[in-house]
């Protein structure tokens, strides 16, 4: 059972799509090894041809893998990036989880790493924007399994009674004056977007959520901010109010526009 969120490594995700990338290179020499000879009784030169691509398509890779590294320890980096590291994640990812899977790395740790390394980039980013831009949202796990009042799409029918955060949230949201919502699951959580039309989207869910989720809403920004699983997954799940005030705080731009 999860009785705290542990913060998760940023370098882990990192160094296991370096990792990825390492096999990747492996791959591809063995692919234009074996093609090369078929290759040159097409087209003379067409093999070579090949291997540049091929080639080329690593080095890409490699710059976007270290760009991402440049970003997360604050040196300068190339933001015109940002759509192609969320595409190299996505190809890359599933490798990694077999190459961590290998060395006992669980893959709900190098989700949890994805996440440290996407909030880092949006903090890089300088995102602010104003409350009412701001969706926050949330699965339904939070709210106790036992509770007769339907929140679901309409957070303000909770009636406060404070034995969850749900309460604490819509507490949060008339202080702070950002949106609220509910899902019930990813599809949902997508509409729910695409209703509101936020500028940023603060989202609180598990590991594997928050990662499909990001990459999910891209280009929209998002910040992601891990739960609590004291009765295991998806189930009378909690947040640390504090960590969301802190994140809230940190992309709510201020009423002076400071």
């Amino acid at each position: 059972m999860d009785l705290a969120v542990q913060r998760p490594k940023k370098r882990l995700f990192l160094g296991m799509l370096l990792l990825a990338m390492l096999v990747l290179a492996a791959l591809f020499g063995g692919i234009w090894k074996i093609s090369y000879l078929g290759l040159e009784n097409i087209h003379e030169g067409l093999a070579q041809w090949f291997g540049v691509l091929l080639a080329a398509s690593l080095l890409f890779g490699i710059l976007v893998v270290v760009n991402m590294a440049l970003a997360v320890k604050g040196l300068p980096y190339l933001s015109v990036l940002q759509k192609q590291t969320y595409q190299m994640i996505r190809f890359l990812f599933p490798m990694a989880v077999r190459i961590g899977g290998l060395l006992g790395i669980r893959r709900r740790k190098l989700e949890g790493s994805f996440i440290a390394v996407s909030n880092l980039l949006f903090a890089r980013r300088g995102i602010r924007v104003p409350a009412d831009r701001l969706l926050v949202i949330t699965p339904h796990c939070l709210q106790l399994a036992d509770c007769p009042h339907k929140i679901t799409r309409d957070p303000k029918n909770c009636k406060r009674c404070g034995r969850c955060n749900i309460a604490d949230l819509v507490n949060l949201s008339e202080e702070m004056g950002f949106h609220f919502l509910v899902a019930t699951g990813g599809t949902l959580a997508r509409q729910m977007v695409r209703e509101t039309r936020p500028k940023a989207v603060l989202a609180v869910a598990c590991e594997r959520d928050l990662m499909s989720g990001i990459q999910d809403v891209y280009p929209l920004p998002a910040v992601g901010v891990l739960n609590m699983r004291p009765n295991g997954p998806c189930y009378n799940t909690k947040v640390d109010m504090d960590e969301v005030r802190k994140a809230l705080e940190a992309v709510i731009l201020p009423k002076d526009g400071k």
